[in-house]
């Protein structure tokens, strides 16, 4: 065991990796040969011998301005040192009626009304809650099923696990919620490989399942569709075209609320504020964490739909319209991060950058077409996916293995099942993508 980390500083160096449970991991695997990083700047990560980590993936989709923003960690650090804490139940404080405000100004219009949370998993919960208790408002509590998609990930908390579509992130925990039915997930390769962008067939064929499961369980008992515009942790799926716009119709034609999941898509990385803006479809609720504050605090939201909101405050039975909260909801560090992440995007002009990138992002992920082992390659504006055909009898062995190997060779990506996931920060340099794709190129090659 002479790797970095065994030759790593004592006063870095961790006295026992035993404690701590790490989320998403091979525990034993992982402490048995470990991976690790000690500081972060730009586009980089830096291990503990020095060597500079290209980070392909913004952290967790959740990086989108980069590194070590000197101006977000001086807003968190006077932050702290102004109002450390306070409560959102029957007290405020201005800092999160000043984010609540400036979010509303980048969303799609009419959605701000915002309600913040401390992730993507209390998002999708938290908008699932409001879409049941707002059909109960209006009279409608017969409104109670719930429809996700086959292979969405909505985070891992009862409600997002529910709706979720992955099955390993299902499979431990029982039954879950009653009343959760699912969509065909989009991912067609036989129609659609290597697209650039949206894929052509299928979008309409999709969406119509929706009209089915109407059919089976009948409009007045489903409350809300959830989708990830785009599916992340399945692998970069991406709608068809008229996907969304068909689903948009299915469910205003039916009395069904359509809520977007863009924990990933959120903040710029399709080249607008939101995917809803890209695809130009408007749904009632927008959920959204990650880059809401770059990752530097924790933090999440959900934006409403004024209607809701108002339907909710006319018809509550008592003065508290909505029995819910965190006890970290609104933190005034977390809000600080947030505007000055926002300020960060704007006066960088970080979400046009991925506008002007997205071409050359697109021709350097899909040169990786004729690399070992690549069955399809899908992208859009700063995100890629490459789907590596799996092993006979042995699927993700691949990923993983290219997911190391990248590492050792200096560059940090995502896999799942047996799909490479790229999301570099928006400051990523053209030089740096080819830096990139080389690694993944060479990589391949020596996996068998």
């Amino acid at each position: 065991m002479g790797g970095p980390y065994w030759r790593m500083p004592d006063m870095l160096r961790p006295n026992s990796l035993d404690c701590y449970w790490m989320p998403y991991t091979p525990n034993r695997a992982f402490k048995a040969d470990p991976r690790m990083v000690v500081r972060a700047e730009g586009v980089f990560y830096y291990a503990p011998d020095g060597r500079a980590i290209l980070d392909g993936s913004s952290g967790l989709w959740c990086c989108a301005a980069g590194h070590g923003r000197a101006r977000i960690v001086e807003a968190v650090q006077r932050a702290a040192a102004e109002l450390d804490y306070a409560t959102s139940f029957n007290l405020g404080h201005p800092i999160a009626f000043e984010f609540a405000n400036r979010l509303s100004g980048i969303l799609p219009d009419g959605l701000d009304r915002i309600f913040f949370t401390n992730s993507g998993s209390e998002s999708v919960d938290t908008a699932l809650k409001i879409a049941l208790a707002y059909h109960r408002a209006r009279g409608k509590a017969g409104k109670f099923r719930l429809i996700g998609r086959e292979r969405g990930y909505h985070g891992v908390n009862f409600g997002g696990v529910s709706v979720g579509g992955i099955m390993r992130n299902r499979k431990p925990y029982g039954p879950l919620l009653a009343g959760v039915d699912h969509l065909p997930h989009t991912l067609d390769i036989a129609r659609n490989a290597f697209s650039r962008g949206l894929p052509e067939h299928g979008g309409v064929e999709f969406a119509d399942a929706l009209e089915r499961l109407i059919g089976l369980h009948d409009a007045a008992t489903i409350a809300a569709v959830i989708v990830e515009p785009i599916a992340g942790s399945a692998g970069v799926i991406l709608p068809p075209k008229r996907y969304l716009e068909r689903l948009r119709e299915i469910c205003s034609r039916n009395d069904i609320l359509l809520i977007f999941d863009e924990v990933i898509t959120g903040f710029g990385r399709t080249g607008q504020a939101f995917a809803a803006q890209t695809f130009d479809v408007k749904p009632d609720m927008i959920t959204m964490a990650k880059a809401i504050t770059n990752a530097a605090v924790p933090m999440g939201a959900v934006a409403v739909s004024r209607e809701i909101y108002d339907t909710m405050l006319a018809n509550a039975e008592t003065g508290i319209e909505l029995f819910h909260g965190y006890t970290t909801s609104g933190h005034p560090l977390a809000c600080a991060a947030g505007i000055a992440t926002l300020d960060t995007f704007r006066d960088e002009k970080l979400f046009e950058r991925v506008r002007e990138l997205a071409p050359y992002w697109e021709g350097a992920i899909h040169s990786l077409r004729d690399a070992p082992h690549v069955i399809d390659i899908r992208n859009l504006g700063l995100i890629g996916g490459v789907e590596l055909e799996p092993l006979a009898g042995r699927p993700t062995v691949r990923a993983l293995e290219a997911f190391r190997k990248c590492f050792d060779a200096g560059l940090l990506i995502r896999c799942t099942n047996d799909i490479l996931a790229f999301s570099p920060p928006f400051i990523i340099e053209k030089s740096q993508i080819d830096q990139l794709v080389e690694i993944v190129r060479g990589v391949l090659k020596t996996i068998d």
